[in-house]
């Protein structure tokens, strides 16, 4: 099995932190906030057999670079852009998961002529519900009160899910787990600042505030892949089949089981869904005039 390697990049003076592992076509492994590239570890193992495969510490996150700056999801897809450029990648399939789902739609949106394909896990930006703990975190002020919040009730609700947890809709273990693990990692003030810009640029209060559904119709060429937890408690698994629903020819697969990391809950299974539908689907071309034609209709063209 090839070996999962660690490297780092300056990309315009900032440094980037990213696994690879394998050779062949590329696969682009977006994590979600709070989170780092080590979540894609165990899927990386599996799908580094036949790709190549990146995950990259978003600017911000891990031990990337936490500047003053943009945190915006086009941002966040430039940078993606930029880290494939520079290690000389100019076609890949993308994969997010909550957040990093975002990035890659916007990656989608922005770069249709270096998009082959699109994989949403448990995907930000399909609709407007998303959990009480985050919606909390994007209230003014929560950058006083988050240092003293993150050791208090998060670390005593990780060994169980008792009162704090269902509050916060945190119902599985993992889930508890790995927010726990996210919300610990902000224990300096850069990384509690680039969090809070990352949250707000796409929740506030009332919840997501982004929305990619008035421009799923330009997918309608573009093999998308969306993964869910059924029982995912941050975003509801009604997302991803609403948005099955807006993208013809689109392929959903529900998780029963698994709550918001279903490639942690169950890699194996994830492993081989996205094999298979990387091996079943044809790399995406867009022409200028196709793309032309399809914005100008405001409407999927006709097959």
């Amino acid at each position: 099995m090839p070996e999962i390697g660690e490297f780092e990049l300056v990309l315009h003076g900032h440094r980037v932190r990213y696994l690879q592992a394998g050779s062949g076509p590329v696969v682009a492994l977006i994590h979600g906030i709070t989170s780092t590239a080590d979540t894609w570890v165990p899927a990386m193992a599996g799908l580094c057999r036949e790709h190549t495969v990146i995950a990259p510490d978003l600017l911000g996150h891990g031990a990337s670079a936490k500047p003053r700056g943009d945190y915006s999801l086009g941002a966040y897809a430039s940078g993606v852009r930029d880290l494939l450029a520079g290690l000389g990648h100019d076609r890949v399939t993308v994969v997010g998961h909550s957040l990093g789902g975002g990035v890659a739609m916007q990656f989608a949106y922005q770069f249709p002529e270096r998009t082959e394909r699109l994989a949403l896990v448990s995907s930000g930006g399909l609709g407007r519900e998303v959990s009480l703990l985050l919606r909390a975190a994007a209230l003014p002020g929560a950058e006083l009160v988050l240092p003293l919040l993150v050791p208090g009730w998060l670390g005593r609700a990780v060994d169980g899910v008792g009162w704090a947890g269902a509050r916060l809709g945190l119902r599985t273990r993992l889930d508890v787990g790995e927010m726990l693990r996210g919300f610990l990692s902000l224990n300096d003030a850069e990384a509690r600042a680039a969090f809070l810009h990352s949250l707000r640029a796409v929740v506030d209060p009332g919840g997501q505030r982004v929305s990619g559904h008035d421009r799923l119709y330009l997918a309608e060429n573009l093999p998308t892949l969306l993964v869910w937890g059924e029982r995912d408690p941050i975003i509801p698994a009604a997302h991803g089949r609403e948005a099955h629903a807006l993208m013809p020819g689109s392929t959903l697969e529900i998780f029963e089981r698994a709550g918001h990391f279903p490639h942690l809950d169950d890699p194996v299974r994830f492993i081989n869904v996205v094999s298979d539908f990387l091996a079943a689907t044809e790399p995406a071309t867009l022409d200028p005039e196709t793309l032309r034609a399809r914005i100008r209709s405001g409407a999927p063209l006709a097959a």
